[in-house]
């Protein structure tokens, strides 16, 4: 069993917004495997169902970005997982391209506040993790400005498609392993999915 968390914010105003690229990911997961959602445990809201063959709870952390932790630990906890095999986080990352993708199995939260909570409350950063690219924050801009702000109508496409490959980057993990899915997607742009 696997627990997949999407990082982001709740409420309308922070719909579409660069920092809920987990979100927009779990949203498109469960449209796509028609995953039945069981309403609100441990502050998230969650369903499971059948991904890749394997039995998965898809949560979407209540908390708000920079408590995100929280959450995670619970629903690790409640539903006995190695986090470190067993638990796939999936979010936004300004230091890869709009499109981008990079999976990772362990590593720092490399400044995203959402990821230092969830290492802070699992106490490990190994497990595997599906960067979601945004791009740079441009110069002079408040960083928390910019990744609350929406996507230009150019851009919109773009993040479409690569939150499309984000969630078919977690099928093939569950299928057949994160190592197969870095193969397959790291350092490729969502208009250049690879077969």
């Amino acid at each position: 069993m696997y627990v997949i968390a999407g990082l982001g914010n709740p409420g309308r105003q922070y719909q579409g917004t660069r920092h809920n690229m987990g979100f927009d990911t779990i949203d498109y997961l469960v449209e796509e495997h028609r995953i039945p959602q069981s309403g609100v445990k441990f502050n998230a809201m969650y369903g499971s169902g059948m991904i890749g063959g394997q039995k998965a709870v898809l949560m979407k952390p209540l908390s708000y970005m920079n408590l995100s932790g929280g959450p995670v630990r619970d629903m690790v906890h409640f539903y006995k997982i190695d986090p470190e095999k067993e638990l796939i986080v999936v979010y936004d990352d300004i230091d890869l391209e709009p499109g981008q993708l990079r999976i990772r199995k362990q590593g720092s939260a490399g400044g995203h506040n959402g990821m230092k909570d969830i290492i802070k409350q699992l106490g490990t950063q190994s497990f595997i993790r599906v960067k979601v690219g945004v791009g740079a924050k441009p110069q002079g801009w408040d960083l928390a400005d910019y990744v609350l702000g929406r996507f230009s109508s150019s851009e919109r496409k773009i993040i479409d498609e690569s939150i499309v490959c984000a969630g078919n980057a977690v099928e093939l993990i569950l299928r057949e392993g994160p190592d197969a899915a870095m193969n397959r997607y790291n350092g490729k742009g969502a208009s250049r999915k690879a077969e």
